[in-house]
């Protein structure tokens, strides 16, 4: 481990899956206030888009070269970083891995959402909404992130295993792009007219989802993931029945401070749970909930 001078300000650099959401602004404000409550140098930077894996690589090679005390990882594609992170890992640079997780054992720690039981909690929360019964689907944001790969297997598991008279038609991906995610929304209801529901795994397929549900005229239940103004809207105005709030900033700020306590060589969990919410029209203002929220 990078063992730190006594003068020295440690420098933590955190690498996202993208700068476009919201949701990574709000993490970003987290880290940055890990930053100075632990007087730690952070810096947080993303790819323009979550489905630009090579920019990714590129830029943690980059922050390699920088030579950081300790590097948080939310990543892209788990596989396509796996050299990079061994080398971090034999140049004893820790790496903490936020929002996904990064496959094997280089990780310390993972400061995350329980995406799996999250996405259950949305699966039930639709069974409730269409009465039990019908046809649902998911519109994902990627297969590659751990995110992705969690948040559908949550929910497609939780409605088989809970809800047997719910039918799963199909579960699409438009990379968690908003216009992507609105164009395959709107061929799924074309394909399905007797669809009941449709969830949507981040912030751009849920608004996707929204827009294209808007299009199409139709009648269906939308349950989306995360926030935004966008969301909050949604719901505000029945568009959208609920949806999954992570805590972004708490994100943010548990990956830095898990940095901090590892370089200082104390033991952190290998998971760090940050927590999730339901929230619709009923809750939305509650102070809670309000509190992890973000436009």
């Amino acid at each position: 481990m990078a063992a730190l001078a006594q003068d020295q300000q440690p420098y933590v650099a955190l690498l996202s899956k993208g700068f476009q959401h919201q949701f990574w602004q709000a993490v970003k404000q987290g880290a940055e206030q890990a930053g100075k409550d632990y007087k730690v140098r952070v810096t947080f930077e993303g790819p323009e888009s979550e489905s630009m894996v090579d920019k990714q690589i590129d830029m943690l090679n980059a922050i390699l070269g920088k030579k950081p005390n300790a590097i948080g990882f939310a990543a892209l594609d788990s596989q396509a970083a796996l050299p990079l992170l061994k080398k971090a890992q034999a140049a004893k640079i820790p790496i903490i891995a936020f929002d996904s997780g990064v496959a094997g054992d280089i990780p310390v720690t993972t400061a995350a959402t329980n995406n799996v039981a999250a996405a259950a909690l949305a699966a039930d929360k639709m069974a409730e909404l269409v009465g039990n019964e019908g046809e649902v689907t998911v519109v994902g944001h990627d297969q590659t992130s751990r995110t992705g790969i969690d948040r559908v297997e949550g929910f497609v598991n939780r409605m088989k295993a809970n809800h047997p008279k719910i039918k799963i038609v199909t579960v699409q991906y438009g990379g968690g792009d908003q216009l992507k995610s609105t164009e395959v929304t709107k061929s799924i209801l074309q394909a399905s007219p007797n669809l009941k529901g449709i969830f949507g795994t981040n912030e751009g397929a849920a608004i996707g989802v929204v827009n294209g549900v808007r299009e199409s005229k139709k009648k269906v239940v939308v349950i989306g993931y995360d926030s935004g103004k966008l969301q909050k809207q949604a719901i505000m105005d029945g568009t959208m029945a609920g949806a999954i709030t992570q805590n972004p900033v708490g994100i943010g700020y548990k990956t830095v401070e898990a940095a901090v306590k590892t370089l200082k060589g104390e033991q952190v969990p290998k998971i760090i749970d940050t927590g999730f919410f339901w929230y619709d029209k009923a809750t939305i203002n509650d102070p809670k909930i309000a509190a992890v929220l973000y436009d």
